[in-house]
């Protein structure tokens, strides 16, 4: 079975939950019988390196950075304040925007991120929903500025900036 090679070496990568990285090599390894090629993808966030087989790095949900036209619908849905209060409990409100982290999909990101701003303004978050705020926040921020080529604390502004929130530092 051959590989589709998806990325090259010095491409932007998203791989869920982890953030953007950048490929750093392509490595084939064997083991036992058979021949593995993986993606080595050093992450922007942390430094962390991730390897991804390539057979199956689609399906694990890496995939290209965000593009132009999708960070447009990421700022729709962050500007979007009619939307339903979210009723649940907490933790299955909780579960519910984690899945949706994981996935990587910055649209489902950007909702878990508006969710919990408009949450905020009605009550005070609890540290696991203030963690996940400020993950979905920091997911969102670096992939937009890694495909528009701009500092981070440009697009954290203008993300703290549609949530009234004034930027400490």
């Amino acid at each position: 079975m051959s590989q589709a090679m998806e990325f090259n070496v010095g491409d932007k990568a998203v791989y869920p939950a982890h953030g953007v990285g950048i490929i750093r090599e392509v490595i084939t390894i064997d083991l036992d019988e058979e021949k593995a090629t993986f993606y080595v993808l050093k992450i922007l966030d942390n430094g962390m390196t991730v390897r991804v087989p390539v057979a199956s790095a689609r399906a694990n949900g890496m995939r290209p950075v965000v593009s132009r036209e999708q960070i447009e619908k990421v700022y729709e849905i962050l500007r979007d304040r009619d939307v339903p209060t979210d009723n649940q409990t907490w933790n299955r409100r909780y579960r519910d925007y984690m899945s949706k982290i994981k996935t990587g999909d910055p649209l489902e990101v950007a909702k878990v991120l508006r969710d919990l701003a408009i949450l905020r303004g009605d009550k005070s978050l609890s540290f696991g929903e203030r963690k996940m705020f400020d993950h979905a926040r920091s997911l969102l921020v670096q992939e937009i500025a890694v495909a528009m080529d701009v500092d981070e604390k440009e697009v954290a502004s203008g993300v703290d900036e549609l949530f009234g929130v004034v930027a400490t530092g």
